[in-house]
């Protein structure tokens, strides 16, 4: 008889952050969800007002859990065409203004009841468990499944001692997915190897942009003008997401690209750098605030450009070809699974990046197929997600058969061999992260081994004091 699963993802950040952090997690969620044939939670961050002031958008708080929740809830039921079954929990963070991330506080996989513990996703799992003290993942949770998202090694490496720095992250990061996660899902090659590991990318669209993409397919087949603008960029405005590399082809190949009208939109740190640079081009090459890629604004660009190479699979890519638009991007393993789109034309140099961009604003982007279209969506990406994480989508393998697997004469000696020399790791990575000096050394935001005051009182925790003792009752 089969039984249902619980999937519990623990993602690091939330709406209204526009991440896909935030996203992502939720959307999958959502389609985890949607047979009703399994039981999902989503557990995101839940931050001090303090934080949230510093880091949301537009002046967007929340007074209680419930109403960010609200707020989230409402946000998906816009994007989707069927009514989501899953719960949302929340675990305290803190918000660390050096690395610009929401970071754990205390033991994060209590927010999930022993009794449901079945599989849990950690969107993120390095940056989940850099600072992780409490319970070991693998013990608590029949199957472990990290999606990594970010290529935290590129962005370091742009940092001063950025190569030093680097190197020890990636040892941080091997260590930490090793003794937490069964299996990591690398969303694209552009990320760091890891033990364990699949390339797999277990993301999909808004569906919104599909159906922009229908439409603009029926304009085109009844001959009408379905894209009346050229080019167009939207991303964070820093120089690490692409407008480097932009402004710089654009600059050295004016001359081949006159008439060549780019559009840039973002906001972020480097917004004033980046618009000195681009009023220096004899280009037109006009910068915007940031907006949302599903504004209507964008339904009448033909042309995607992004020469970004530090994403790990870039969601605007992905979004620009739902919407039947061309996409010319860099021959980069972060766009490996777009190769398999006509419009998407990949450039390995300079003069292949001029010739398609002008090739891209004299022709008309190709119909999308409908296995083309599926491709792209939420429901193809759960499917795929599924198959990457060797789970069983029905039938959870008791705690039981898994230990016996251990005791197989034949592998007795190595396995023992090998579960010992976890245990040790695990117990060297709790004892560090156990000590509040050696955390703050190694950037984790001071005071977050517990939850404070505040936070405990938001979430319905009991206050740390009385945690304390309710633990040395237990022991």
């Amino acid at each position: 008889m089969s039984m249902k699963r619980h999937f519990a993802i623990f993602t690091t950040a939330s709406l209204p952050w526009m991440t896909g952090t935030s996203i992502n997690p939720l959307f999958r969620a959502a389609y985890l969800a949607k047979d009703g044939d399994k039981d999902v939670t989503l557990v995101i961050p839940w931050l001090c007002l303090r934080d949230q002031e510093l880091l949301y958008p537009n002046n967007i708080v929340f007074d209680s859990p419930s109403e960010q929740e609200s707020y989230v809830r409402h946000w998906i039921e816009e994007r989707i065409d069927f009514r989501p079954s899953f719960s949302i929990k929340f675990y305290p963070g803190k918000f660390s203004k050096e690395m610009r991330s929401i970071l754990p506080v205390g033991d994060i996989t209590e927010c999930i009841p022993d009794e449901v513990a079945d599989v849990a996703v950690l969107e993120e799992p390095e940056h989940l468990n850099w600072y992780h003290h409490g319970r070991r993942w693998k013990n608590k949770f029949r199957r472990v499944i990290g999606i990594v998202h970010t290529n935290y090694l590129a962005y370091v490496r742009r940092e001063k001692n950025g190569q030093v720095i680097a190197c020890f992250l990636k040892y941080a990061n091997t260590w930490v997915t090793r003794i937490y996660c069964h299996k990591i899902i690398r969303l694209s090659g552009a990320t760091q190897n890891l033990p364990r590991s699949v390339i797999c990318n277990v993301h999909g669209v808004n569906p919104k942009f599909l159906e922009v993409g229908k439409i603009k397919l029926r304009q085109l087949q009844n001959g009408e003008e379905a894209f009346t603008k050229g080019a167009y960029y939207i991303g964070k405005m820093v120089w690490s997401k692409g407008y480097r590399e932009l402004l710089d082809l654009l600059s050295k190949y004016q001359s081949k690209l006159v008439g060549l009208e780019v559009d840039l939109y973002g906001s972020g740190e480097d917004s004033d750098e980046v618009c000195e640079s681009a009023k220096r081009l004899s280009l037109s090459v006009n910068v915007h605030p940031g907006r949302d890629h599903a504004d209507p604004l964008f339904h009448e660009y033909k042309v995607f450009i992004n020469p970004s190479t530090t994403d790990v699979v870039c969601t605007t890519t992905a979004e620009a070809l739902a919407m039947g638009k061309i996409v010319i991007c860099a021959n980069h393993p972060s766009n490996e699974f777009f190769k398999q789109f006509p419009n998407c034309r990949v450039y390995d140099n300079e003069d292949e990046f001029v010739q398609l961009t002008l090739n891209a604003l004299s022709e008309q982007p190709a119909p999308l197929t409908d296995t083309q279209r599926y491709e792209l969506s939420w429901d193809a990406a759960t499917e795929r997600f599924i198959e990457a994480s060797d789970i069983n989508p029905h039938v959870p393998e008791s705690r039981a058969h898994q230990n016996s697997r251990a005791l197989l004469p034949a592998f007795l000696r190595t396995r023992k061999l090998k579960q010992n020399l976890e245990d040790a790791s695990v117990y060297l990575h709790q004892a560090l992260s156990g000590l509040e000096v050696t955390r703050c050394a190694f950037g984790a935001v001071p005071k977050t081994l517990q939850p404070d005051e505040h936070l405990c009182k938001d979430l319905g925790l009991a206050p740390p004091a009385k945690k304390r003792r309710l633990k040395i009752k237990k022991t």
